[in-house]
C-alpha cells in the first residue's frame, strides 16, 4: 500500500475517527484506524463497536492495500505536520509498519492485521429521511445541554426523537432531559419520517455526529430502525446502535397551569444571570428570581463569599409578586438558548416548574425545575 495525500484533507478525517475509537480497551484493534487505499481513494474506518465511521478522502494511490494503526498516533503525527503539506505513507511489506514521510520527517508506525478489524454490520433500516443541516442542527443544539450525565439513569443519557402530531400538524421532535430541565425542539416532519418508532440517540453519538455537520453545507440524510440510526453526508457515514431502553414520559413535566407571563431582554438577562452567579456556592448554585411591579431581581448568597442583587426592568403586568429559585447554571443554559431579542418567561407560582422560550420561537421550548434557596 502507498498513496500520497493532502495533510489538511487526511487530518479532518483523522480527529474525526480518534474520537471514535476507544482509547482505554483490553482489545488494540478497536483503537486502530482501517485504513484501505484502492483506485477510488482513500477510506478510513474507525469504531468503538457501538459507533462506526467511515470517511473517504481525496488521495493519489499508487499502490492499494489495506492495514491498521493507532488512530491517536497517526492524528497527532500528522496534526504536527507542515500546514498545506503532502504526506505519502507506505505499508512496508518487509517489516509490516506503516511509514510516514514528508520532508524531513520520516515515522515508522506498527500495524495490526486488517483481518482483525471487527466487521461492520448494519441490518435492514426501513425509516429514511432527509434533513436540511440548518434544521438538523437545531435539533441537536438548541436540546443536547440538557442531557443527563448521570449514569445509573442511562436512557436520558442522549436526545430522543419521534413524531407526534398536534393540532393536524406531523412534527418531529427532539427532547432531552436531566429532571432538573427539558428541552424539546418541533420542526416539520420530513418524507420518509412517518411511523418512525421513538429513539433515544445516545451521547457519545449526539457529540459525534454534530463534528460530522460542520463540514457539511447540504443535506443530512438519515436511515434508522429500531436499533441502529446512521447519518451519511457528503464524504462520510456515522452509524450508531441506539439506546435500548423507554424514554420516560415526559410531557407530564410540561406545566399546563402556567398563566403569569413575564417579558425580558434576552441578552441582558443572559448577562445578569451570569453575573449574579458569580457569588453563588459552588455545590448548590442557587439563585433567587423575584417578580413584582414590572421589575426582576436577581439575587444570590453564599455564606463564604457574599452576596450579589441585580435589577432589571421587565414586562410583568400581574398584581401578586413571585419569588422562585432556581439553579443559576442551569438557568444560564437556557437562557443562553435564546436567539433573538426578548424571551418570555412564564409562571405559575414560586413552586412550578417555569416555561421559558423565546417571543417569536416556534420550534424551542425549555422547562425549569424551581429548587428551595
Amino acid at each position: 500500500m502507498k498513496f500520497t495525500v493532502d495533510r489538511s484533507a487526511f487530518l479532518k478525517a483523522l480527529s474525526h475517527g480518534q474520537s471514535v475509537v476507544e482509547r482505554r480497551t483490553t482489545v488494540p484493534i478497536l483503537s486502530n484506524i482501517l485504513i484501505s487505499a484502492t483506485p477510488q481513494g482513500l477510506s478510513l474506518i474507525t469504531t468503538d463497536t457501538d459507533i462506526a465511521l467511515i470517511e473517504t478522502v481525496p488521495a493519489i494511490v499508487l499502490e492499494p492495500g489495506t492495514t491498521t494503526v493507532s488512530a491517536q498516533m497517526l492524528f497527532e503525527i500528522i496534526r504536527k505536520m507542515p500546514e498545506a503539506s503532502t504526506i505519502e505513507l507506505t505499508l512496508m511489506s518487509e517489516t509490516g509498519q506503516l511509514n510516514i514521510k514528508e520532508g524531513r520527517s520520516r515515522f515508522n508506525l506498527s500495524c495490526l492485521p486488517s483481518e482483525d478489524f471487527p466487521q461492520l454490520t448494519q441490518g435492514e433500516l426501513p425509516y429514511r429521511f432527509s434533513l436540511p443541516v440548518a434544521i438538523f442542527k437545531k435539533l441537536l443544539d438548541r436540546a443536547k445541554f440538557a442531557m443527563s450525565t448521570e449514569e445509573t439513569r442511562y436512557y436520558l443519557n442522549g436526545i430522543y426523537l419521534h413524531t407526534l402530531e398536534r393540532e393536524g400538524q406531523k412534527i418531529l421532535r427532539s427532547v432531552a432531559t436531566d429532571a432538573h430541565r427539558l428541552a424539546y425542539i418541533e420542526v416539520p416532519l420530513p418524507p420518509g419520517a412517518e411511523g418512525m418508532p421513538g429513539i433515544i440517540i445516545g451521547r457519545k453519538t449526539v457529540t459525534e455526529v454534530r463534528k460530522l455537520v460542520d463540514d457539511t453545507t447540504t443535506q443530512v440524510s438519515i436511515a434508522l430502525s429500531p436499533t441502529r440510526i446512521e447519518f451519511s453526508f457528503e464524504n462520510a457515514v456515522l452509524s450508531s446502535r441506539l439506546i435500548d431502553a423507554t424514554y420516560p414520559e415526559y410531557e407530564k413535566a410540561i406545566p399546563i397551569g402556567n398563566d403569569k407571563l413575564a417579558i425580558v431582554d434576552a441578552k441582558s438577562f443572559a448577562a445578569a444571570v451570569d453575573r449574579v452567579a458569580t457569588v453563588s456556592n459552588d455545590k448548590v448554585r442557587a439563585i433567587k428570581v423575584n417578580l413584582n411591579n414590572n421589575m426582576l431581581t436577581l439575587s444570590a448568597v453564599s455564606h463564604d463569599l457574599g452576596n450579589a442583587v441585580e435589577e432589571m426592568p421587565i414586562d410583568f403586568p400581574h398584581n401578586t409578586p413571585i419569588e422562585i429559585g432556581f439553579n443559576a447554571r442551569y438557568l444560564l443554559d437556557i437562557a443562553q438558548q435564546i436567539d433573538e431579542d426578548e424571551a418570555q418567561v412564564v409562571l405559575a407560582n414560586g413552586d412550578a416548574p417555569a416555561i421559558i422560550k423565546g417571543m417569536k420561537d416556534q420550534e424551542a421550548t425549555y422547562i425549569l425545575m424551581p429548587m428551595r434557596v
